[in-house]
């Protein structure tokens, strides 16, 4: 059998399911930018262990008490901070930009974590259109890596924007 035979009923039946999505109005808005980071986790870890402050400008209180949570923190806060580097670069901006505590990561229970700006990143991703953020966090103990995607679309509810609990029920 050629690649060919293999291939056309996956995307006949990927197609189909894209189709139903789309119809159910899952599927809705426009791709403004992809972002991915790794970290490698030890190197994180050490940096920061000799700088004791760094975390407080790197993540919330909300982040930090996560991370703090597990018996080794330094694989939760290497996620995050690739999540925060990976909305930069979903947003097309460099490191500076704005501060990094601006770009959090929610997780609530065992719910997938949601991805929140605050402040000048909320402005920014708002005058670019993004409506909605999909993320996507996974880590072993050397590496941690974030895959974020910015959606833009019509916004409907402004405040939606920031709101957790918003976020993750729009989510397709």
């Amino acid at each position: 059998m050629s690649s060919e035979d293999h291939a056309a009923p996956v995307t006949a039946l990927g197609a189909s399911a894209v189709s139903d999505l789309t119809a159910a109005g899952a599927l809705t808005g426009t791709v403004l930018g992809i972002g991915i980071d790794a970290v490698d986790v030890d190197r994180f870890r050490r940096i920061l262990d000799r700088r004791v402050h760094l975390a407080d400008r790197l993540f919330t209180d909300g982040e930090q008490a996560y991370a703090r949570a597990a018996a080794d923190p330094a694989p939760r806060m290497s996620t995050r901070f690739a999540a925060k580097e990976a909305t930069m670069k979903a947003l097309g901006v460099g490191l500076g930009t704005f501060p990094f505590a601006e770009v959090e990561v929610i997780r609530i229970d065992l719910d997938a974590p949601v991805l929140v700006l605050h402040g000048s990143a909320h402005s920014l991703a708002h005058r670019a259109g993004v409506i909605r953020w999909h993320l996507s966090l996974t880590h072993t103990e050397q590496v941690a890596l974030a895959v974020v995607v910015a959606v833009g679309g019509e916004v409907t509810d402004p405040a939606a924007l920031t709101d957790p609990a918003a976020l993750r029920s729009a989510r397709p």
